[in-house]
């Protein structure tokens, strides 16, 4: 297994490359249409939306290529941070809605009275921000710990994780539970009193994204590079050796799986207002499953290439799902197979012997 350390060439690379991504929403807004140095609003929204989910692969990456937990559930985390800042632009929409009432659209046409106790006091942001870290987070600690106490770990634990998304997608697609049904939360307008179609409020929370995602890369490497991460990394080297030696490894589980969760709900939560929606698709075990394949594509263990995998992947499937609509499913199996037959450590893996070889050269 790698173990970038990111030296200084390493760290280079990351602050160029952040500097030109920060410099689009500049040239979005420095720069009329039809100017050469202007950036599209639909270009900073893709680049939006795929810095979302690198932020939630390297949340995996952390509980998966460090500790050796493999979660095939990551996605519910993500959708319930989601719906957490979604209810708040729900409530934010006041009655600019099709029926111009308090309740929001679907709540009306349902015939709902009233709130549901569950609703109350989401008209906060800060309230909502508050949730968007302790339900995924307080779900992630209940969950893990009956789970790591009981020793489930492998499949085993990769399967129930699975079956809980799988319930929470079933759950949300209700229209009884008050979060939209199959339609989920859609048609935003304002956040905290801004349009959210303004190429200003886009530019901020596009800025606000990339500060998150560098941010988190930063928190990560702190911790696998400290003896807490290597720790993290004796629990998936030999977790039987560490327990000799004197560690406890469910604290370490829990922290790590905690941490991930409420990481990917943070994408979550940054992804909804930039995408304008959110429904219990979002939850669909296939999400889980595409999480794994952006780490596993970049380098799981690594970092930096879970977010080189799910730029990549989703690149690719922006351009396949346009010329190839029915075929992007079987190319995306076909891509894991390819990986985790010929490509086990992923493109920077392939990206690091090639530069072993040219110095041995």
């Amino acid at each position: 297994m790698m173990r970038h350390l990111f030296p200084r060439t390493t760290w280079m690379a990351i602050g160029i490359l952040a500097a030109i991504t920060a410099l689009l929403p500049i040239l979005n807004l420095t720069f009329p249409e039809g100017h050469t140095l202007h950036v599209s609003g639909y270009l900073m929204g893709v680049v939006a939306k795929f810095m979302c989910y690198a932020l939630a692969a390297l949340a995996l990456d952390l509980v998966w290529g460090y500790t050796g937990i493999l979660s095939l559930g990551h996605g519910v985390f993500f959708a319930l941070g989601a719906y957490a800042h979604g209810m708040y632009l729900m409530r934010a929409i006041g009655h600019d809605g099709v029926y111009q009432s308090d309740l929001p659209d679907f709540m009306v046409f349902l015939d709902w009275k009233t709130y549901p106790w569950y609703w109350a006091m989401t008209d906060n942001f800060w309230y909502c921000m508050a949730l968007v870290i302790l339900v995924p987070g307080l779900l992630a600690f209940i969950f893990g710990f009956f789970a790591f106490r009981s020793r489930i770990k492998g499949v085993y634990f990769s399967i129930i994780t699975q079956a809980m998304t799988y319930a929470f997608m079933l759950l949300f697609f209700r229209n009884d539970t008050g979060f939209g049904g199959n339609n989920g939360f859609t048609d935003f307008k304002r956040l905290l009193g801004f349009n959210l179609t303004a190429a200003s409020t886009k530019a901020v929370l596009f800025l606000v994204t990339l500060t998150f995602l560098l941010g988190a890369l930063m928190l990560c490497r702190w911790i696998v590079t400290s003896k807490l991460g290597r720790v993290l990394q004796g629990v998936r080297d030999s977790e039987s050796r560490l327990m000799f030696i004197g560690y406890n490894p469910l604290w370490f589980k829990l922290f790590v799986w905690t941490l991930s969760a409420v990481l990917c709900s943070v994408a979550g939560a940054l992804y909804v207002p930039q995408v304008g929606i959110i429904n219990p698709s979002e939850m669909s075990p296939g999400n889980s499953i595409e999480m794994v394949i952006w780490a596993a594509v970049g380098g799981r263990g690594t970092l930096l290439g879970p977010i080189l995998g799910a730029f990549a992947v989703n690149g690719l499937k922006s351009w396949f799902t346009a010329a190839f609509p029915d075929l992007w499913l079987f190319a995306l199996g076909l891509l894991f197979i390819l990986v985790t037959l010929f490509m086990q450590q992923g493109i920077l893996g392939v990206l690091a012997k090639l530069k072993k070889s040219r110095e041995v050269a």
